[in-house]
């Protein structure tokens, strides 16, 4: 195993449950770490073991706000492990699907950190993500045809969601790699860092989120990901029921209450 290590020089992070995903916290941050560079982070089981664990993690606990997914060696994912493909690995994990994300991420907001390679599985992971935060000279793609393979893990389902529906035709269809600030340009990266600070820019933004309460953010995620399929005449109804616990909370207290005595809120995720 190749051991990563925080940027800072802090404590090393550690493994929820097996060595491929190493998890470390910031704060209320939780920064997610895929840990196999001798394979650019191609996902096996393993890995999508260790994220189910990391994003359960990360929605169990009160003081946690958001995480961060990155990848070890200056890659994020070269995408699904296909020599473990062909001997049976099974990379998804039971409701939560490929690299234990793309049919259920995270409650929480998620910010991918990206250096390098995020393609096939890879950018299908950066997809099932809120945020994306990537360095210039990292690539995208969804290379599958060119494998014989269909980018099932969710890349034919959002990339018409975030982009223009003929760029996504382009990008799905030709399998070719398209740089980061290309995706930039078309919305797809929220923020491009130089290379090698990817994670360092994703924190900083992490940490601007985290300030604010973490019952508010998980409500205001779940409003703007579940009303894309709700009707004009239930879409009130069903954006109250999401955020009418976050009013009756301790934290709706706390905010005004923090305000007006110019102090900044403690909050408990209560």
């Amino acid at each position: 195993m190749t051991d990563a290590v925080s940027p800072e020089g802090g404590r090393p992070p550690t493994p929820p449950g097996n060595d491929a995903v190493l998890t470390e916290e910031d704060g209320a941050v939780l920064i997610i770490t895929i840990n196999r560079p001798e394979a650019r982070n191609a996902v096996n089981g393993e890995v999508a073991k260790g994220i189910a664990a990391a994003l359960d993690e990360l929605d169990s606990r009160k003081d946690l706000s958001i995480g961060i997914l990155t990848g070890a060696g200056g890659t994020f994912c070269a995408g699904m492990d296909l020599k473990g493909f062909l001997t049976g690995d099974n990379p998804t994990v039971e409701g939560r699907g490929f690299a234990g994300i793309t049919e259920r991420p995270s409650a929480k907001p998620l910010i991918a950190a990206i250096e390098g390679y995020a393609l096939a599985g890879g950018c299908e992971v950066a997809l099932s993500c809120d945020m994306i935060v990537a360095a210039r000279d990292a690539q995208f793609g969804l290379p599958e045809p060119k494998r014989g393979l269909v980018a099932a893990g969710g890349g034919l389902l959002r990339l018409p969601q975030r982009i223009p529906f003929h760029i996504a035709m382009e990008i799905a269809l030709t399998g070719d790699k398209y740089p980061a600030e290309r995706m930039a340009e078309l919305g797809f990266v929220n923020r491009l860092a130089e290379p090698g600070g990817a994670l360092a820019a994703a924190k900083e933004l992490a940490l601007k989120v985290a300030e604010n309460a973490p019952l508010a953010l998980a409500a205001t995620k779940k409003v703007i990901v579940e009303s894309a399929d709700w009707t004009s005449d239930e879409a009130w109804k069903k954006q109250q029921d999401i955020t009418l616990p976050v009013f009756m909370s301790k934290d709706a207290q706390e905010g005004p209450a923090a305000f007006a005595e110019k102090r900044k809120p403690n909050w408990k995720g209560e």
